[in-house]
């Protein structure tokens, strides 16, 4: 087949075909870590963000490409996960802004789309760095775009991008010297070429089959709403995309206050004459009538929760609960009737973490951390929950900070800053500045100040035999992370937690923070603490933090 332009309906096919090989790869991207630690989930996280996007197209039948790339960009922005599944959700979005209303696009103007998903991918990292998926993006895009005019069809063009990504992907270890060090390349990159593999895959007659793997696979983070809940708040999971026709008499803000007292959970999210809305009400019905006052709709579920869920409190999260069946977000519940200065949402994992950060002043938790990062629309769902003129996110993961930041900018009627934290560490400490006397840049100030003088540790196990930072490392070792590099290594976890604490700890040291997980026993606890007692001039704390993979979390102040 010599396929010279692509349609809305074949566009749709290409990128269901690419989030089925993509997913056939999850496991083996999620493997090209550069520690070799059992968190790796690049796959797991572009997986979640592109699957988000062909749900969101799913009962779509529109013959446009333009209208399909922005409904696909949009479920993949609302869907982002971790820095990867941001930036591929950007180099979607750009590419959907390069095919705005076309029905049909020719090579020359689809290769320019993709380098304009490129532009707004770099756009959207602070810091870009080459070696990663945006290398491999940028360097496949300048070959098509540079091919364009000689290729005679998009099986061609899809050969060549294909072979220039994958030589670009090659070199990723020789621009980022931890990749040649460790021995990988770059797993965002892998993970871009696999969907790229598979939309050229539509293009040659090769379909993947769905896997069994779904986005409830994926632990779906949830909030700690232990201070409101609500048995009344049972009702239809209403979520829908409308188009607006009327957009001089629409405004987002009014729309939102004038069907906020419908329902609860409401998340709402325009872009241009679309609008993507998702809402718990009794009364489906009277929303959809509001809304059909400015516009149709694009695409429309209704799901009855009360049916589903009746022997449990709204979606509350509990150890062995199975995830929604709507397949969306339930973590939130009502809204908190008394409306607050300030509230504080972070990202941690385990049960004693989560208690912790709420004694110290944390209001909401969101769920996540290392393998499990909270979407773009789970940040904006929780933010748009709470009562409260200042938001202060806490991400405490570095790889959920891009997301935090991203959902930061859709919500227009809070004022939402992120506090840069990328460790439990620094969240932690950071908490112990807040004041809520003070206005929200001072407290913004001062958290980050602390920040910087606060030194992360963590202690995790090897998946895999490496050489990292010079340190030869064999499967099931025991490792030690001190600010973002493998500095011991040992079969012994006790050895190399307090291997890891002495060259953590100097003369200006004063307080040590143990974090330890779900795994450690706390007699070891006391053998640790019992081993730093020498040192009189060092309080040593210690939080049964009940986390996974991370045996230790440790602070130094």
């Amino acid at each position: 087949m010599q396929t010279v332009l692509l349609d809305g309906h074949l566009f749709k096919q290409m990128v269901t075909n690419g989030s089925y090989k993509l997913r056939n790869c999850v496991d083996r991207i999620n493997e090209l870590n550069v520690f070799p630690v059992p968190d790796g989930d690049t796959g797991s996280n572009m997986y979640a963000t592109i699957q988000a996007g062909v749900k969101s197209i799913y009962s779509v039948n529109d013959a446009s490409i333009g209208n399909i790339a922005k409904i696909v960009a949009r479920g993949m922005l609302m869907g982002a996960r971790g820095n990867s599944g941001v930036i591929l959700s950007q180099l979607f979005s750009g590419l959907a802004a390069g095919l705005k209303g076309i029905d049909q696009v020719d090579i020359e103007t689809f290769s320019k789309a993709l380098r304009q998903g490129v532009e707004q991918a770099y756009s959207a990292v602070i810091n870009p760095v080459e070696g990663t998926i945006l290398t491999v993006a940028r360097e496949g895009a300048d070959v098509a775009i540079s091919i364009a005019k000689d290729t005679k069809d998009f099986e061609e063009l899809f050969k060549y991008y294909i072979e220039e990504l994958n030589a670009s992907l090659a070199r990723t270890p020789e621009l980022l010297p931890i990749l040649k060090e460790v021995g990988v390349i770059d797993s965002g990159g892998a993970g871009y070429i696999e969907i790229v593999n598979g939309m050229a895959g539509v293009l040659d007659g090769v379909v993947f089959e769905e896997s069994k793997y779904t986005q409830t696979d994926y632990e779906k983070p949830k909030m700690n709403m232990d201070s409101f809940k609500d048995e009344e708040n049972f009702g239809y999971c209403t979520e829908f995309i409308m188009q607006i026709e009327r957009v001089d008499e629409f405004v987002l803000n009014d729309f939102i206050t004038m069907i906020s007292p419908l329902g609860n959970s409401l998340v709402a999210v325009q872009d241009e004459n679309i609008v993507k809305v998702h809402i718990h009400t009794q009364t489906p019905g009277d929303v959809l009538n509001l809304g059909q006052r400015f516009g149709f709709y694009i695409n429309l579920k209704i799901e009855n929760m009360s049916v589903q869920h009746t022997e449990v409190v709204m979606h509350e999260p509990t150890s062995d609960s199975e995830p929604c069946d709507c397949g969306h977000d339930h973590s939130t519940t009502a809204t908190p009737k008394i409306k607050k200065k300030y509230a504080i949402v972070a990202v941690v994992n385990g049960d004693g973490l989560k208690d912790t950060f709420i004694e110290m002043g944390c209001d909401y938790i969101i769920a996540g951390g290392q393998t499990m990062n909270p979407s773009i629309e789970d940040f904006v769902t929780a933010c748009n929950e709470i009562a409260a003129d200042h938001i202060i996110i806490i991400p405490n993961n570095k790889n959920v900070l891009l997301s935090a930041e991203t959902a930061a900018k859709l919500i227009e009627n809070k004022n939402v800053k992120v506090l840069p934290a990328k460790t439990i560490s620094q969240g932690y400490a950071a908490l112990t500045m807040f004041d809520a006397t003070m206005d929200i840049d001072h407290n913004i100030d001062d958290m980050k100040a602390h920040i910087k003088t606060v030194k992360s540790g963590e202690v995790t196990y090897a998946i895999r035999d490496s050489v990292n930072n010079g340190i030869i490392i064999k499967k099931n070792d025991f490792i030690g992370i001190f600010d973002d590099e493998i500095v011991t290594a040992d079969l012994s976890r006790i050895a190399v937690v307090e291997k890891l604490i002495h060259q953590m700890i100097d003369t200006e040291s004063e307080i040590i923070t143990i974090m330890y997980g779900k795994e450690v026993d706390a007699s070891e606890v006391e053998v640790l603490v019992d081993s730093l007692s020498d040192n009189k001039m060092i309080e040593v704390e210690t939080i049964d933090g009940g986390q996974d993979i991370y045996s230790y979390i440790i602070s130094v102040e």
